[in-house]
């Protein structure tokens, strides 16, 4: 107990001894040992490291996972060393529903058929899913955490007792400066301003215990600076153990990298099929902007680039419908203000300029989503989305 007691009260003092060499060091009170230049760049390239992996990696898990309590949930069980449970991904979860629908409405039926074709393919996307979150976590974000729970705690250790070290040596030095002032006035002044014997005796024994005291600053201060090159160098040792880092890193992006380029690549063929299936089984049953990556427009049959047919040509009610014969209603016609502009696709389309007051009105058979529109002598179908009907 005694032992312990003592213990706690040398570290007090060494703390307390600390604190007053850091304070005099703020206040520019007190001399402070730097870092060599090369040192300097060491630390701040590590921290850079450290700062951007941190993020790099808290972005990563909110890709792989947007849901915080999920997160949460697997650190919980991740700490407690227990395995996480299993969760259905949400393109499982919509196959499922769509699976269980079809049953619902009739497997036989075209929109049941369609439903477990569709909920088939979003299960078999789920399943990519999946896999590419397992295979990110275990390739890319496993490595991060364990440089910033692993490697950067002990650079954080030894950067801390570093710190200790050069407090402690700079306490020494100046330790060993005042006691050289002390012992330089002891020699020069006497003790007393008598010039009897006794007092330069007094004197003599005054300067002789400063020596002493000179002595102890420099064995302490030699002990103290041994200590801190030794402790310099087993944190450059670590400091430049980060180039290493960054090659590993480096390595598991491009882990990462094929993942995600694996997974993309399954849900654009998944896709593929999906469409070629849904395409056979409709025959030439067209629907409005279905699988059509450009709304406007889509390929022609023979594959060149660089002809397109207009979306609205696949309707029959709009192949069936000439512009020019088109007359306006008795009654029904409105005004109309242009909010966009827009290019027409074709001919059968009137081009529009932003703020431009026209004349609309629909005829019978057209999509809703359009109408006849009239500037002057011009005439064509217009989007409805790109007008503001007036009264």
């Amino acid at each position: 107990m005694d032992f312990s007691v003592k213990k706690l009260a040398c570290d007090a003092g060494v703390f307390f001894s600390r604190a007053v060499q850091y304070t005099e060091e703020k206040l520019g009170q007190a001399e402070k040992t730097e870092l060599d230049a090369h040192f300097e760049s060491l630390l701040a390239r590590a921290d850079c490291t450290k700062n951007w992996t941190e993020k790099i990696y808290r972005q990563t898990e909110v890709l792989l996972q947007p849901n915080p309590s999920a997160r949460i949930e697997e650190f919980l069980y991740e700490k407690l060393d227990r395995k996480v449970p299993y969760r259905a991904t949400n393109g499982e979860i919509l196959g499922q529903y769509m699976l269980e629908a079809a049953k619902e409405f009739g497997p036989g039926t075209p929109y049941g058929s369609t439903l477990i074709q569709v909920g088939d393919c979003q299960r078999r996307l789920g399943g990519a899913e999946r896999e590419f979150l397992q295979t990110s976590s275990i390739s890319f974000l496993t490595p991060l955490r364990n440089f910033l729970e692993g490697d950067w705690r002990t650079i954080t250790k030894e950067r801390r007792l570093l710190e200790n070290r050069r407090l402690d040596l700079d306490a020494c030095k100046a330790r060993l400066k005042k006691a050289k002032a002390a012992e330089a006035k002891a020699a020069a002044v006497p003790d007393f301003q008598e010039t009897r014997p006794r007092n330069y005796v007094l004197s003599a024994s005054a300067s002789a215990l400063w020596s002493e005291e000179v002595e102890k600053a420099e064995q302490e201060l030699r002990v103290a600076q041994t200590e801190f090159d030794r402790q310099a160098e087993v944190t450059r040792l670590l400091l430049e153990g980060i180039s290493s880092t960054h090659v590993n890193h480096l390595r598991c992006l491009h882990e990462f990298v094929e993942a995600q380029a694996t997974y993309y690549s399954q849900c654009h063929h998944f896709m593929q099929e999906l469409q070629k299936e849904l395409s056979s089984a409709n025959g030439d049953v067209r629907y409005p902007n279905s699988f059509v990556v450009n709304p406007r427009s889509v390929r022609s049959s023979s594959g060149d680039p660089s002809s397109t047919v207009p979306i609205n040509s696949l309707s029959p009610e709009t192949e069936a419908l000439q512009i020019e014969e088109v007359q306006p209603p008795a009654s029904g016609t409105r005004k109309a203000k242009v909010l966009y502009d827009y290019d027409a696709a074709d001919t059968s389309e009137l081009s529009l300029l932003a703020d431009e007051l026209i004349t609309v009105y629909t005829v019978p058979g057209m999509d809703s989503d359009w109408l006849i529109g009239e500037r002057g002598n011009q005439k064509g179908k217009v989007p409805v989305t790109y007008l503001e009907l007036l009264s």
